[in-house]
């Protein structure tokens, strides 16, 4: 009898090690096993957003100009030159690469020249322009940031003839001017610009205020500037 109840017994301690040591195992083996990373997620990069001209802008400018005046009563024709700074506005569209655009710009300017003594008698004729504002259109290929252009239209400005001791003749006259230039767009909403125009201011008289019987004096000139521009 006692035999018989010891096998069973000794049956159920041998599971009872066994399922200890199969438990035990588990749990080592649970323990060993590393957790998985966290999964990082990557933010998407920003959508490209392609440059553009279109807009309003605003800016300054500052440069040189020469040319030459005639005044056809001595005769007499002689070199002009001297120094502009101002500013300019204007609105660009862009339509694929091509860039229309509408500007207008206003300038002091310090222009001067004079005949000799020998075609103007015992003074010096002289002619000077004090002012030079601009309407022009600008159509341009942009190549991304960069935009090369033409321009052209009106020109104001005036004529100043001075003959002393006679008081001369100030005039403002309109006129015509074209040109081009080149414009860089840096970042965010500031541009640089080189540009060249040709002005030809026509003609005003100035006869018995200068001491001529008829006198004509005209004034072209060639400018050359840069200028800085914000655009909205």
């Amino acid at each position: 009898m006692k035999a018989f109840v010891s096998a069973p017994a000794a049956a159920l301690a041998v599971a009872g090690i066994a399922g200890t040591t199969v438990i035990g195992t588990a749990s080592a083996a649970d323990l060993a096993r590393k957790a998985p990373p966290p999964v990082v997620t990557k933010a998407p990069p920003p959508a490209y957003v392609p440059f553009t001209w279109t807009g309003f802008y605003v800016g300054i400018n500052g440069g040189y100009g020469f040319g030459r005046s005639k005044w056809d009563g001595l005769p007499a024709t002689f070199d002009v030159k001297g120094g502009l700074a101002g500013g300019q506005l204007g609105y660009n569209w862009q339509f694929g690469q091509f860039v229309w655009g509408l500007e207008g710009d206003g300038d002091w300017t310090n222009l001067r020249g004079h005949a000799n003594a020998l075609n103007c008698g015992t003074t010096l004729c002289e002619t000077r322009n004090d002012f030079l504002s601009t309407v022009r259109g600008r159509f341009g290929l942009a190549v991304d940031r960069l935009l090369p252009y033409a321009t052209g239209g009106l020109a104001v400005g005036n004529i100043k003839s001075v003959a002393p001791p006679l008081t001369g003749d100030d005039k403002t006259n309109t006129g015509w001017t074209v040109g081009g230039g080149l414009e860089y767009s840096l970042a965010t909403n500031w541009s640089v610009k080189a540009e060249y125009l040709w002005v030809d201011l026509g003609k005003e008289n100035c006869s018995i205020m200068c001491g001529l019987p008829s006198n004509n004096v005209s004034l072209t000139t060639n400018v050359v500037r840069g200028g800085i521009n914000y655009h909205f």
